[in-house]
């Protein structure tokens, strides 16, 4: 059990952190590189086996990874066209779309592991029907972590929630000149008190973006606090006791890849549950989905959201396993830390009979082979109601709720 949720369980009043960062944070640069690649791909490529990872330094793009694909893409220029969108265009921002190196080293997927994929052990065995359209087995072994939880509308813990629209806003701002002095480059991080397991207040907040070196800093946090902090935190969160530190360093004028490396999947807390919720270990950018460390965790999302959604707990945490090649699941549990209003074992029941966790139903259920992907790369993949992200849809939970007894 991870820490914050046993604290959920026994203790009247808790604290908890959730960090998140911009779209033009090193690590989220890569990101959006790799599913922009992917979403290239499988646009006309439905059927592309993707692993795509990036990493980005001073002047610097290296794409690389096991791509097997019917179609071309140009690496090179759709690097660029991402770095631009992103903001950074002048190369005194110290990373420039037009000027910066890219280099790409990309070859086919392993046949060994190809071999796996496209027929599972259970074709192999008779198991399953050869024509089946579920006969493919998962990308690779690992678990899968899916949470929710019913503190906020979008059923999702309310210190990433913040700390991602936090975020988001420093981008909008920044791009739509409200505050023009803003570069890509921030991070945020919220503090949240918990009473009883529900949110109380908002304790301390932590902003740092990257700025202009003509701007003050007295300027900055008060812009800060009111066109970015005031405008995403409700007022009744805050109160006099509440920490605001906007660039606590002072400054913050050399940032990106300028200031820091970046990499594919490094970012993977901010990605999924913010810390509240455990994580497999897969990253998910860049990956095409017969990578159950994207599918199953986007598969296992959707169920804890329609069981919370449904009633059936108000908070919920989902494990489930895979082995390279095997089409069926390894093991699923359920953890509803004393909030479910059935019996655990029913609600694996409940999963079992309602959702089909082969790779390629998955696929098929969530209609993952489309180019939806390079939007989930910054913001987070989940919580998400600004892009099509279906593992986001409740549409099973009044299924789930009459099949439970609650309606």
């Amino acid at each position: 059990m991870s820490g914050s949720n046993a604290t959920f369980m026994t203790s009247p009043q808790y604290f908890f952190t959730s960090e998140s960062v911009t779209e033009g944070h090193p690590d989220k640069i890569c990101d959006q590189i790799s599913d922009a690649v992917l979403d290239a791909i499988v646009a006309d490529d439905p059927d592309a086996r993707v692993a795509c990872d990036v990493s980005v330094t001073t002047g610097l793009v290296i794409v690389m990874g096991e791509i097997t694909t019917s179609t071309y893409v140009d690496i090179g220029k759709l690097v660029r066209y991402v770095v631009r969108d992103i903001g950074y265009t002048r190369a005194k921002y110290g990373f420039d779309a037009d000027t910066c190196g890219v280099i790409v080293s990309i070859k086919e997927q392993s046949a060994d592991i190809a071999l796996g994929v496209d027929r599972a052990l259970e074709a192999k065995t008779g198991e399953m029907s050869e024509a089946d359209i579920e006969a493919i087995g998962a990308g690779d072994q690992g678990m899968m972590v899916g949470f929710a939880c019913n503190e906020t509308p979008e059923l999702m813990p309310l210190s990433i929630m913040l700390a991602h629209k936090l975020c988001k806003r420093l981008a909008e701002v920044r791009k739509n000149k409200t505050l023009p002095y803003l570069r890509p480059d921030g991070k945020s991080q919220v503090t949240v008190e918990y009473e009883y397991g529900r949110p109380k207040r908002v304790d301390t907040i932590v902003v740092s973006t990257q700025h202009s070196p003509n701007v003050i800093q007295e300027q900055i946090r008060e812009d800060v606090i009111a066109h970015v902090v005031r405008h995403v935190v409700p007022a009744d969160m805050l109160d006099d006791k509440t920490k605001i530190y906007v660039n606590p360093t002072g400054r913050f004028v050399t940032g990106g890849p300028l200031g820091d490396s970046g990499l594919t999947g490094r970012k993977i807390i901010v990605d999924t549950y913010g810390g509240v919720a455990r994580h497999g270990g897969g990253c998910f950018s860049g990956k095409d989905p017969t990578k159950v460390d994207r599918s199953a965790s986007y598969m296992t999302r959707y169920i804890a959201k329609n069981l919370v959604a449904a009633g059936i707990a108000d908070r919920l945490e989902l494990q489930v396993s895979y082995a390279i090649g095997v089409a069926r699941p390894l093991s699923l549990s359920v953890e509803t830390f004393g909030t479910a209003k059935i019996s655990d074992d029913r609600i694996v029941e409940l999963i079992e009979e309602h959702f089909d966790m082969r790779p390629a139903a998955i696929i098929r259920d969530l209609d993952l082979r489309r180019p939806i992907y390079r939007k989930t790369a910054a913001y987070g993949h989940f919580g998400r109601d600004d892009i099509n992200a279906p593992w986001e849809r409740t549409d099973k939970a009044e299924i789930l709720r009459q099949a439970a007894g609650l309606a």
